[in-house]
């Protein structure tokens, strides 16, 4: 059974763990090759032109499918404050594994048309360029901080006035705890040039972590499970410091709490 996140919430019901990921005792590979099967999937779609909304969200709950099904126990919370009226929006939250760029369609594509700023790599990944293409991403170089800055601001308010709200990692580079000094101020500056709020996202994804020989092939670990809050849309005013304070307060109190929890139950 697909997940569905038509709800404010959404927690795993029980252990879905199919015979597959049994059989191959919990194997890397199995994960790998049905989420790489999956973008092989988005990228023929994409390919036809036909990778619209409904597509993002069906990909991407077939991918949750699979993160379950291989052990994952998934908890999400503030769906309510992913609404298109009041939109668009810059939504910025920290970056820890692949598994948010896996995950976050199957819950923001039903609810807001939006896009990532993404490595500018990963257009010439086959089948994830088509995938990109597909959602208008924006690629950065992660070289030259200042074109990339450049780059955020007149595409992402490109995308803003389009209608199309933007995702953002202000961390830049996955990590695998959160940390203040790392969070830079891109998404406030360019919330406040569009005039647009801020959703702030907190995640624990450490479910999947980096390989020793191939970075993005890393190992799976089914007793870490996979945490994700959006909070109220923030008002950038000002200098915009009180909104970024109050963004990494959001990302802090919620990381703090998770790391410290063994099950996230109706009361976490």
């Amino acid at each position: 059974m697909i997940p569905d996140f038509c709800k404010d919430s959404y927690d795993t019901s029980g252990d879905r763990r199919d015979w597959l990921t049994r059989f191959s005792l919990g194997s890397r590979f199995n994960f790998h090759f049905r989420i790489y099967y999956n973008f092989y999937r988005i990228g023929c779609c994409a390919k036809k032109g036909l990778f619209e909304r409904r597509h993002q969200a069906l990909f991407g709950r077939a991918n949750a499918d699979v993160i379950e099904r291989c052990g994952g126990q998934i908890h999400i919370r503030g769906m309510e404050n992913l609404t298109c009226e009041a939109g668009p929006f810059v939504i910025a939250g920290n970056h820890m594994s692949a598994i948010e760029t896996i995950l976050l369609n199957s819950i923001i594509s039903p609810r807001m048309d939006y896009t990532f700023v993404i490595k500018q790599g990963l257009f010439s990944v086959p089948f994830m360029r088509q995938a990109m293409l597909g959602i208008n991403a924006i690629g950065v170089q992660q070289i030259n901080p200042r074109e990339d800055f450049k780059i955020i601001m007149t595409e992402g308010a490109n995308r803003i006035n389009a209608g199309k709200s933007v995702l953002i990692f202000p961390e830049a580079s996955r990590c695998s705890e959160f940390r203040p000094e790392r969070f830079n101020t891109i998404a406030v500056k360019l919330a406040k040039k569009c005039g647009v709020k801020v959703i702030p996202f907190a995640l624990k994804t450490d479910f999947l972590t980096f390989g020793k020989l191939i970075r993005e092939c890393g190992p799976v670990h089914p007793k870490n499970e996979i945490y994700i809050e959006f909070g109220e849309p923030i008002e950038v005013s000002g200098n915009g410091h009180d909104a970024q304070s109050a963004i990494i307060d959001f990302i802090q109190t919620r990381t703090r709490k998770w790391s410290n929890l063994t099950t996230y139950g109706a009361k976490a």
